[in-house]
């Protein structure tokens, strides 16, 4: 039966002419290399290689073998070499940014794709410099940054709409949505109970420029929980409306814990990226986040 072991043994020696220097290079003993080519020869039934006072000569056998064989060895060696890539990535610690909204809808799948992943939270400009002085291996954020040493990519969009537990009745607010009494809509959306992520409440501000044309909402949230996950779970068994990132709110939607109430059309939906540093060794990482973030956001609300 064929030893590949015994072609990569001959393969060395053929290139370098010598048993000694082809023994350190496949990291063995030359004994062990010499027994490895007699075995050869005695399966191919011809002799391979003559001594020489520096080292050793092909035989015409050897140099018509090493043409049928190179080929097909090299492609074997690649075969490997990309196998024990994959599985050093498998197992190598990556370093992930993510704001924490964000992390709450693309946290689950990250860790079901990658054995070892370090996570940081913070926002879009504090992830930008991590990555960019080479402390975080990628980042993603929901704001473009085209610089000589980062690379980005568009990975998905997202969108901010209003949700409510399913035990809100919302039939009043549709119709004032179908009027497009905008008056009445923001006196009903004032009269609810809210809640917010952040004391800032950004989400609801951003909501309110598109959807009214107006820089502020006029109520104060009731509950301001840091987690946007906890947020919605909360909101889902009790009252009150929120803002959130769509793919947020999708599972809970699905299940019918939580309703659309608006998914404005004034409201942009708006880019995700993935961003990393340029020439990193980590291309192939780049490529399979890259490649899941856009399966999970093509199926977004």
């Amino acid at each position: 039966m064929v030893n590949l072991e015994w072609y990569r043994t001959f393969k060395a020696v053929y290139k370098n002419g010598n048993f000694s220097v082809a023994a350190k290079e496949l990291f063995m003993s030359q004994p062990a290399v010499s027994q490895q080519i007699s075995m050869l020869e005695a399966h191919v039934g011809n002799k391979l290689f003559n001594r020489k006072s520096k080292g050793v000569e092909p035989t015409e056998y050897a140099k018509l073998l090493n043409n049928l064989i190179i080929d097909a060895l090299e492609r074997l060696e690649n075969v490997e070499t990309s196998f024990r890539t994959k599985a050093e990535d498998a197992n190598r610690l990556i370093s992930v940014g993510v704001s924490q909204h964000l992390f709450s809808c693309i946290g689950n799948l990250l860790i079901s794709k990658f054995e070892l992943i370090d996570f940081t939270f913070a926002e879009n400009d504090a992830l930008f410099e991590l990555v960019d002085s080479k402390k975080l291996d990628f980042a993603i954020v929901t704001k473009g940054y085209e610089t000589f040493d980062t690379k980005y990519e568009v990975v998905g969009k997202i969108k901010l709409i209003m949700v409510a537990p399913t035990s809100l009745d919302i039939t009043d607010f549709r119709h004032k949505l179908k009027a497009d009494n905008y008056t009445e809509i923001e006196q009903w959306l004032n009269e609810q109970k809210w809640y917010s992520h952040d004391a800032r409440i950004p989400h609801i501000k951003l909501f309110w420029l598109h959807a009214f044309n107006k820089k502020r909402p006029s109520m104060v949230p009731n509950y301001i929980i840091p987690s946007e996950s906890e947020m919605l779970r909360l909101l889902s068994k009790n009252e009150g409306v929120a803002i959130t990132w769509n793919c947020n709110a999708r599972k809970l939607i699905k299940e019918n814990k939580l309703q659309l109430v608006w998914n404005s059309f004034h409201v942009p939906e708006q880019f995700v990226y993935l961003l990393t540093a340029k020439n990193s060794n980590t291309n192939s990482f780049f490529e399979t986040i890259s490649k899941e973030l856009k399966l999970f956001f093509g199926n977004r609300l």
